[in-house]
């Protein structure tokens, strides 16, 4: 009879289990506030005042319904929608654009153009808030989801172009060589070849985009004076009063905020990991 090969189990080394107790921790570190804001959520305020980190009695849902409606969501949620993702579109596209002319055409001027982008990285917003204010007073952008969406645009582009400039370097030259033989011009080679190669670039750098846009909170307050046109990280602001503050409404709105976020990158977790992987070894 021949005997089946028994294959053991290495045990694991001390270092393996010093990183995995260190990942079990910070993942600890990560999700305890989350599931606590959730439990806060889900409280009433005399429940929340007398044991705070204990897990509610009864289930509140409808502070949910409550911050909804009193806090107007619905309408905070459609201006950061359209903000974020107009934003997103336009730094992605022509992030992109600039980015393949830096890394991929021969031009004099393409590493001072690199460096121009790179200088805007290190730029605080403070420091251009009042300027950028009188100047958008005078031209009439103040209080428009327009006006909001131009530094959002001009902030988001130099990290994009960034990212997307170590990843279409990644890209072996002989593609687009190959492709220059057969007759394919500039626009081809970037939108067939260059885009679906650097995917992995658009997820890591669309979701820094997304994030940093959806919540952001200065820009917004200062520049939008409409209730109607204000986002969702201005609009928590209205739970916190002077003489009272309704923890349990304002936990609930903070977790329909953060939701899109969090499944945004449930979804494209993988694709990010991907990204951030490649960068590290090719960039």
């Amino acid at each position: 009879m021949n005997k089946k090969n028994v294959r053991t189990k290495k045990p694991l080394s001390p270092v393996i289990i010093v990183i995995y107790v260190f990942l079990a921790l910070l993942a600890v570190l990560y999700l305890a506030p989350l599931l606590w804001m959730l439990s806060v959520s889900l409280k009433d305020n005399p429940d929340l005042m007398a044991a705070p980190f204990a897990l509610p009695a009864a289930l509140h849902w409808n502070n949910y319904q409550e911050a909804w409606e009193l806090g107007r969501l619905g309408a905070a949620l459609f201006n950061s929608v359209f903000v974020c993702g107009v934003t997103l579109i336009v730094s992605l596209f022509f992030g992109a654009m600039a980015a393949f002319a830096i890394a991929r055409m021969r031009w004099k001027l393409s590493e001072a153009t690199q460096t121009f982008f790179l200088i805007g990285m290190m730029v605080p917003v403070h420091c251009i808030l009042i300027p950028l204010f009188v100047r958008f007073a005078h031209l009439g952008l103040t209080n428009s989801r327009f006006g909001l969406m131009l530094p959002y645009i001009t902030f988001s582009l130099p990290m994009t172009i960034f990212l997307m400039t170590g990843f279409f370097k990644s890209i072996p030259a002989e593609l687009f060589e190959s492709a220059a033989i057969d007759g394919c011009g500039i626009y081809r080679c970037f939108f067939e070849i260059a885009l679906p190669l650097a995917r992995t670039g658009f997820f890591v750098s669309g979701l820094m985009t997304f994030i940093n846009n959806w919540n952001e909170l200065l820009l917004a307050m200062v520049f939008i004076s409409d209730p109607a046109r204000k986002t969702l990280p201005v609009t928590l602001t209205y739970f916190v009063g002077p003489y009272a503050t309704n923890y349990v409404q304002m936990f609930a709105a903070i977790i329909i905020a953060i939701a899109p976020t969090v499944v945004v990158y449930c979804l494209f977790s993988n694709q990010i990991v991907e990204g951030l992987t490649t960068g590290a070894v090719k960039g």
